[in-house]
């Protein structure tokens, strides 16, 4: 079996007018900035006629400018699309390696394509998402976010070889490679190469994105609902209560957050049983925040707040009892010991930070008219903390969580680089890493691949979170 080329058949048309492209898109973002610097410097108004004249003339030539960039990078996307198209199309070899790494996320680009389709079709109907339609930089986030989302779901399907086989001949392999002896209806290369214990990069790459948005998003959601539980009443109350949990909050935000997070996984905390019993405490608070929002949602409704409390408890502490302690008798809620580990560290790391956002936040909205008119029909504190203050603050919030969610990323893909993450031979991004930088120098690609996909994820949701501060700010 020949090896693939990274453009396929397509490559020798296509190439140099990518890179002539490339360079003119060089070329006109390096003299838009430097017209801009000189108008600036100049400055039209301290000028005489000639050198206002000049600026003006400089300044003409940015629409120019801008506009050769847009047909360059227009020129490049395009080439790239057809590059990608040629996977649906060209056989076997002609594919090359992006053509084949295209037609293997099928399942991504139709889940993509079908969510825009709808959430453009709805926007009106979707509150803050559907107007983050609106904005270039935000759809632009949303699909990097929705790329990965969807990976990690059609994970099975993308694929090509089990991330933790060893194949005969294929140690660090070169992107492309061909197998050396593959079995019959195996997929015939290794995409993206392989790495130094002869495992396929691309399906490691893929299954890390499962394994990072297995933890990051929930760990997030636990930790905003500690952060929020705890804000809110420290904010609305003040005094004493809001003293001990800003001291408690300003203890842990003390310490650096790499450092901490380290501590709280080495297996000589884990020892001492210090993640279990934060976990106990720490899984609590998703409980005790669905209990309190039920309760104050129906307290004048008592027939509906029973059940609904009935079913939100059961199921909590059911999951709960699963997830803290490992003892669901029905083995649905559960966590792997080195999961749990990492999970209860991202939740106690995260919490204090948005406890101080929810506590800032709700100090300032509480002075409003609305929440005074709350008070006023005698609604309960908590009541107008969860259904008053808290909808009133989701803005900053949400654009939080996204920003969260990246840090915790990182986070995760750091303590895979140092050898702590869910388990050794996880396809993590951060071991992936961590086992590539080793021959970095000679095969760069088993420690590039992972780096490029961690990076892209943490852009897509900074560029989401942009999108979603710009539509809050209009509301």
């Amino acid at each position: 079996m020949e090896n693939l080329s990274w453009t396929g058949a397509l490559g020798p048309y296509l190439l140099p007018v990518m890179n002539v492209a490339a360079i003119v898109l060089i070329a006109a973002v390096i003299a838009r900035a430097l017209v801009s610097f000189f108008a600036w410097v100049s400055g039209a108004d301290a000028l005489p006629a000639g050198g206002a004249t000049l600026t003006a003339r400089r300044r003409g030539l940015g629409p120019t400018l801008d506009l050769a960039a847009q047909v360059a990078l227009g020129i490049i996307l395009v080439a790239a699309l057809l590059i990608g198209l040629a996977g649906f199309v060209l056989p076997g070899t002609s594919k090359g390696i992006l053509g084949w790494a295209a037609l293997r996320f099928w399942p991504v680009w139709l889940a993509l394509i079908l969510s825009f389709t709808l959430s453009i079709r709805f926007k009106r109907r979707l509150g803050l998402y559907g107007k983050l339609m609106d904005s270039p930089v935000g759809m632009f986030g949303l699909a990097i976010v929705l790329f990965w989302v969807f990976t990690a779901i059609f994970a099975a399907l993308i694929v090509t070889h089990d991330p933790l086989a060893q194949l005969s001949g294929m140690k660090n392999a070169v992107p492309g490679s061909a197998l050396k002896s593959g079995a019959e209806g195996q997929f015939s290369w290794y995409l993206f190469g392989g790495d130094h214990l002869a495992r396929d990069v691309f399906s490691r790459m893929v299954m890390g994105a499962q394994r990072v948005l297995q933890i990051a998003p929930a760990a997030t959601i636990f930790a905003f609902m500690v952060g929020i539980t705890l804000g809110l009443p420290a904010g609305y109350k003040g005094g004493k209560l809001d003293t001990l949990l800003s001291f408690f909050a300003n203890l842990v935000l003390a310490f650096p957050v790499i450092l901490l997070f380290y501590l709280l996984v080495t297996p000589e905390i884990v020892e001492t049983g210090i993640p279990m019993y934060l976990a106990a405490v720490l899984f609590l608070f998703p409980v005790i925040f669905v209990t309190i929002l039920i309760n104050a949602r129906y307290r004048t409704n008592p027939s509906r707040r029973n059940l609904y409390l009935g079913v939100a408890l059961v199921i909590g502490l059911w999951a709960y009892v699963g997830l803290a302690f490992n003892q669901d008798p029905l083995g649905i809620w559960s966590m792997e010991p080195n999961m749990l580990n990492v999970f209860v560290s991202v939740v106690f790391v995260n919490s204090p930070g948005v406890f101080r956002i929810v506590r800032g936040l709700v100090m300032d909205i509480k002075a409003r008219d609305y929440v005074a008119a709350g008070q006023t029909r005698g609604e309960t504190s908590w009541y107008i903390m969860l259904w008053e203050i808290l909808p009133n603050a989701r803005g900053p919030l949400i654009v939080d969580f996204c920003l969260r969610i990246g840090y915790t990323a990182i986070l995760l893909g750091t303590l895979g680089f140092f050898g702590l993450g869910v388990s050794p031979e996880s396809p993590d991004w951060g071991s992936t890493i961590n086992a590539g930088r080793r021959l970095l120098s000679v095969f760069p690609h088993p420690a590039i691949v992972p780096a490029i996909a961690l990076m892209s994820l943490v852009l897509g949701l900074n560029l989401l979170a942009d999108g979603l501060r710009e539509e809050s700010l209009k509301d």
